[in-house]
């Protein structure tokens, strides 16, 4: 297997942590589109949100998305990354598309503990559990639609590991 492979869910679905669990079984380099971003414009996501609005913040996404696919990488993508049809549509063609799926409510509690407001500006200015809700009631159509593999991130992480390691035929 010598390909890219994406890794897309909502906020603190775990794309980060699994991705770095995955490239580190797969001997693969690990990038995150977010930390990505900000470590080439020295700007969190909220910054480039409040100076560029949201579609400014898309469209540089969409860009990283092409800059950071290669050949052995696991790429962990921003949650929204899925909300541009041609994103969608790039990993699909690109790569293998893993989606990291999980209940609301379990999104809710892990944001709850560590709700990183810097690098995750709040979308719609509801709560935290009503915001996943409805951001992940929005998005969930286009997350199948990217993904080739789904995997419920629900439970250990070691399980999560062996689902996605089993799904790629590693």
């Amino acid at each position: 297997m010598n390909k890219t492979i994406f890794l897309v869910g909502a906020r603190a679905a775990g794309k980060t942590t699994m991705g770095k669990m995955l490239a580190n079984k797969l001997s693969f380099s690990f990038i995150d589109t977010d930390s990505y971003l900000l470590e080439t414009t020295q700007k969190t996501v909220a910054e480039i949100v409040e100076k560029e609005g949201w579609e400014g913040f898309r469209s540089r996404e969409s860009q990283v998305l092409v800059d950071t696919t290669k050949p052995n990488r696991v790429v962990a993508t921003g949650g929204g990354m899925v909300l541009a049809e041609h994103n969608r549509h790039f990993m699909k063609q690109n790569g293998t598309v893993i989606f990291l799926s999980a209940p609301a409510a379990t999104l809710a509690a892990r944001l709850m503990k560590d709700p990183n407001v810097a690098q995750r500006p709040s979308l719609t200015g509801l709560s935290i559990a009503d915001e996943i809700e409805k951001v992940l009631t929005e998005r969930l159509p286009l997350y199948h639609d990217a993904a080739h593999h789904i995997v419920n991130v629900d439970q250990d992480e070691s399980l999560i590991l062996a689902k996605m390691l089993e799904m790629l035929g590693s």
